[in-house]
């Protein structure tokens, strides 16, 4: 999880923006692509054949 420094500047009372240090940004982009990746992964994936983990086992030996 990504700890978070950040700080919410307010306009006539109201939260308008926030401010965090910039690597805290580049690691919620980071993430955020390691996110689209996995679904676009699992789009790809999603008509092939799986099987089970004690079928796997079963066929590996374990």
């Amino acid at each position: 999880m990504i700890d978070l420094h950040l700080n919410i500047l307010e306009k006539d009372g109201k939260k308008m923006f926030v401010v965090l240090p910039f690597d805290e940004f580049v690691q919620i982009q980071e993430a955020i692509q390691d996110l689209k990746d996995l679904r676009e992964a699992k789009e790809k994936e999603k008509d092939v054949a799986g099987f089970s983990l004690s079928e796997a086992r079963k066929e590996w030996g374990i």
